[in-house]
């Protein structure tokens, strides 16, 4: 049999947000606004977190490793985005957009493995809070932390292998960024092991997170629950509400972006999902963390308060 000849592409072309081109440079404002504000956000909870000895919790200490990987991720995609916005660059190469979509789904499958190890945390401090510091001792947590990150580059490792095998026959990538199913769009053939290689990562990044967190939520609310006082009570969900807020839009968007088929949504609707998860979810935890978070709120002031004094 002769093999089929195709064409070697060699690099990428975005066609970005090519239908809003009279709006690029407010989307290209708005963007870096909220950019600015998810770097700096990151970098003050991981700062108040690294001063403050109040925080230096196994709790926080999951959040200040949450934050830095949403700073990490956002980097990846969104100064790439900014330039394409301006008309600097709409172009990557093979090697760049395999890089990309490596250490995008690095942090996203990190992030979303984070979140779950921080809902065991809620639910060993809870429902077994006589023993909550010797389970979660400082070398267990670390041990969790780096084994969640090991896991989350070595998944994102055999994605992008897997995907960047396969032959492409067009150049033009409908997204702004290297993501999975628009550059597995291109490929000349889509063998059905990657179809089941996407499908086996996504229910392990996604579907086996949620289901644990949905489990540890059902006994921490029912542990809640039969805590006799409403002031008790009310104190104990507040120590696991930032967390629920986080969970529930992460996952929410996740699910919607890498479950759905293939042709429910437009180009336009799959663009607004995807700005979702990868300029308004790294937003999420400082702006979570900070307004509903008591012990952060104190925190900051301490440290403000640390910096005024002569």
């Amino acid at each position: 049999m002769k093999t089929p000849n195709y064409t070697e592409v060699r690099e990428f072309i975005f066609q970005g947000f090519s239908n809003f081109q009279e709006h690029q440079l407010i989307l290209f404002a708005m963007f870096l606004t909220l950019y600015i504000l998810t770097l700096a956000g990151n970098v003050i909870i991981v700062t108040i977190i690294r001063v403050d000895h109040h925080l230096h919790t196994p709790m926080y200490f999951f959040l200040s490793v949450l934050s830095t990987s949403e700073t990490c991720y956002s980097l990846v995609i969104i100064p790439r985005m900014l330039v394409s916005l301006v008309g600097l660059s709409q172009s990557i190469s093979l090697v760049g957009c395999g890089t990309q979509l490596f250490f995008f789904l690095g942090f996203a499958i990190t992030n979303c493995l984070l979140l779950a190890v921080m809902g065991f945390d809620r639910y060993v401090a809870i429902c077994n809070p006589l023993r909550y510091s010797v389970i979660m001792n400082w070398r267990v947590c670390t041990s969790l932390a780096s084994t969640v990150c090991a896991s989350g580059f070595l998944l994102s490792l055999a994605q992008a292998v897997a995907i960047f095998r396969l032959p492409f026959c067009n150049s033009v990538i409908e997204h702004f960024f290297c993501d999975v199913r628009p550059v597995l769009d291109l490929a000349c053939v889509t063998p059905i092991i990657n179809d089941i290689l996407t499908l086996i990562i996504s229910l392990l990044a996604i579907t086996a997170p949620a289901t644990f967190l949905f489990i540890s939520y059902v006994l921490i609310i029912s542990t809640i629950l039969k805590i006799a006082s409403a002031e008790g009570r009310k104190k104990t969900f507040a120590t696991c509400a930032s967390h629920l807020t986080v969970v529930i839009i992460h996952y929410g968007c996740a699910s919607i972006a890498y479950f759905k088929p293939k042709s429910e949504n437009t180009k336009d609707q799959d663009q607004l999902i995807s700005v979702t998860y990868t300029v308004i979810t790294p937003l999420l935890n400082p702006v979570v963390y900070s307004l509903r978070n008591k012990e952060v709120q104190d925190a900051l002031r301490r440290v403000i308060g640390r910096k005024s004094l002569p």
